[in-house]
């Protein structure tokens, strides 16, 4: 007979002692599972880097035609949990079912596509915990002792004092106090098994990455294991261990059997011998030694292979340190995805944190990466190109002729990379690779200027560069798949595709050619409107001046987020009432169209001097009014003092409209 607490009561479950075994796979699976998270605290937007990393390998893997099991879940046992409820005047039950919901909620607003989610007060998990306690408390590996050491609660974590520091929780994001713990307890002995793992991490270097995180667990095992308390009787909430029911399972052993409890492991075994064992395993560097040391020897101990990856990936970490509710620094993902959308949100959890290692959280730095990567670099793509498609092919995907094939043969080697990428979980550089084909395209498009060839006749040609740049967007859509939860239907609507690319064969959403020519375009409004970015950003003077010496430091992020633009002067003259201003017509090149500017220059230059010149406009200043007059930019100028100013112009004629980099 098994028991569950529910709502710190006793109800009696139906005993099962089937047990699945593994077999192999005859289908391309792929499972993989994230942590199941604790429900005491409010995830912040580092918790929400895990899923939504997980969620980008799962989406990548039935992109290339897996069949795929995503879990993810909640881990609701323990002494934290029960002392919380208590002190908010709820059950336990009570306290996690409300608090679990919110996590439904916040991987439903983040577009988080798991196949399962896994409760460890469910029925189906319970009874596979129980299995197994008793299965290995069978065959010897677990036995009944006498525990006295010391315990942290908010860590759930049994330490040595030799662990301690300054006598209190060595995890460095804890540093609470611990409590001396003496009771009667179940050990399980990790110490038989210790030379077998430390031989199969060493058999197995893909077992555990990075190799830095192989190195840290392989020197923890060399320094000795302990046995390992599990079993608990100074609390109720938890799994009673099988015919002591004064015990409860240690809530990590209780965990991370979820991996295999979800699978049916113990039942009819039918998923179990599909999908185990699992292919990655994705968690934090800091629960690395559950994942690794204890969890591979429950394996080892019930005959079951261990799974092929653990991939522990750093921190998204703030000025302050990493994000914690003890720190108060944590920051809220709903909060931002209604602020800048669920899409600019992934982007940037995933671009910016090299995959393995720490990455830095700001809001200025996810502003930078909206403006500078989706609004400027890829937005800007394809509106501009969609422009030249309305004004010179009527709205109609232009026809390519043969022999430019340079675009082509750029975003093959672009795939080529992406895959490697991906397949190695390096998700920031296959997002890299995404953008140097933007980065190409945009190049590309300047550099070609069709605009330019079209009053020359050459169309052919014209049309070639024009369908390279829109063929090759088509494409980056794709890529994006994994990472991006609209951005690619919507690239893919305004190039006239009815279908979604996630409807499609990876093979045939990468190829090039896909899109077809005379297909009717529809261009709409920014992929990504522009953030106004208020840290140090105030609309510069036009009057000119120069900057003060020894200005800050920026780097080539906050660079980039300048659009500079050559734009040839069409018309001037004087603003009325002001002896300083001059308005300016701008060419802009057919990607941005004509603007108005104006500049504080009138002492510099007379109106019909500056016609015809080429000039350099920052193209993505927010628009001012001087003199009740719109100015949309700013030109630049170098001046010394009052008396000296002078516009920076361009060496020789460049189609308007040309970035500046």
């Amino acid at each position: 007979m098994r028991y569950h607490f529910n709502a710190m009561g006793v109800t009696h479950l139906s005993t099962k002692t089937s047990r699945g075994t593994p077999s192999p796979k005859t289908k391309k699976t792929f499972y993989i599972t994230t942590p199941i998270y604790y429900p005491s605290d409010k995830l912040h937007i580092g918790h929400a880097y895990t899923t939504v990393a997980a969620d980008a390998i799962a989406r990548y893997k039935r992109f290339k035609g897996f069949d795929v099991r995503f879990l993810t879940g909640t881990d609701e046992h323990g002494q934290k949990i029960e002392r919380r409820a208590k002190e908010a005047g709820k059950t336990p039950q009570q306290f996690v079912d409300e608090i679990v919901a919110g996590i439904k909620d916040l991987w439903s607003l983040l577009r988080i596509s798991y196949d399962d989610f896994i409760r460890t007060t469910e029925r189906r998990h319970i009874e596979v915990v129980q299995d197994v306690f008793e299965k290995i408390l069978k065959k010897g590996d677990i036995y009944k002792s006498e525990y006295e050491g010391w315990y942290c609660v908010p860590c759930e974590t049994f330490w040595l004092e030799r662990q301690l520091e300054d006598g209190k929780c060595p995890n460095p994001d804890c540093r609470r106090p611990v409590e001396l713990v003496r009771e009667e307890s179940y050990f399980f002995k990790l110490s038989k098994y210790q030379d077998k793992l430390i031989r199969y991490i060493e058999e197995n270097p893909d077992f555990i990455k990075p190799a830095s995180r192989r190195n840290e667990m392989l020197n923890f095992c060399k320094s000795g294991l302990e046995d390992l308390c599990v079993s608990r009787t100074t609390f109720n909430w938890g799994i009673p261990v099988p015919g002591d029911p004064k015990h409860v399972v240690y809530v990590w052993f209780d965990a991370l059997t979820n991996y295999i409890s979800a699978l049916g492991y113990g039942r009819d075994g039918e998923e179990f011998r599909k999908y185990w064992p699992a292919d990655l395993h994705l968690v934090g560097k800091e629960i690395m030694r559950f994942h690794t040391i204890i969890w591979p020897i429950i394996l080892m101990a019930l005959d079951l292979p261990l799974p092929k990856q653990v991939f522990g990936h750093g921190w998204l970490v703030l000025e302050g340190g990493k994000m914690s509710k003890s720190k108060g620094n944590v920051i809220d993902p709903v909060v931002l995805v209604d602020k800048y959308g669920v899409d600019a949100v992934r982007y940037f959890l995933l671009r910016e944190v090299p995959f393995g290692s720490d990455g830095y959280y700001s809001e200025e730095a996810l502003k930078g990466r909206i403006n500078s990567d989706l609004a400027n670099d890829l937005g800007n793509l394809l509106h501009r190109s969609l422009g030249l498609v309305e004004r010179y092919w009527d709205g109609r995907v232009p026809t390519p002729q043969a022999g430019d094939t340079s675009m082509a043969d750029y975003a093959r080697e672009v795939v080529k990379k992406y895959e490697e990428a991906m397949d190695g979980f390096l998700l920031s550089d296959a997002l890299t690779t995404v953008f140097s084909l933007v980065t190409r395209c945009n190049k590309y498009l300047d550099e070609e200027a069709p605009w330019a060839k079209m009053p020359r006749g050459e169309e052919a040609a014209a049309s070639t560069v024009l369908y390279n740049v829109l063929e090759s967007v088509r494409i980056v859509a794709g890529l994006l798949v994994p990472f991006l939860v609209e951005t690619p239907e919507a690239i893919w609507t305004q190039l006239g595709i009815d279908e979604s690319p996630r409807g499609k064969r990876w093979e045939e959403v990468v190829a090039w050619g896909g899109l077809k020519p005379s297909t009717r375009t529809r261009k709409a409004g920014p992929l990504f409107p522009r953030i106004e970015i208020r840290t140090q950003d105030a609309h510069p003077s036009t009057e000119g001046g120069a900057g003060e010496a020894g200005s800050e430091l920026i780097d080539i992020e906050r660079f980039k987020e300048l659009d500079l633009r050559v734009a040839k002067v069409t018309a001037a003259e004087a603003v009325s009432g002001s002896k300083k201003l001059l308005k300016l017509q701008l060419d802009v090149g057919d990607g941005i169209g004509q603007r108005q500017v104006v500049a504080g220059i009138a002492k510099h230059y007379k109106p019909e001097d500056l016609v015809g010149k080429y000039v350099v406009l920052v193209a993505n200043l927010k628009p001012a009014v001087l003199k009740g007059i719109r100015s949309e930019g700013m030109i630049l100028a170098a001046s010394h003092g009052e008396d000296c100013l002078r516009l920076l112009t361009v060496d020789g004629e460049i189609p308007p409209g040309s970035g500046i980099s």
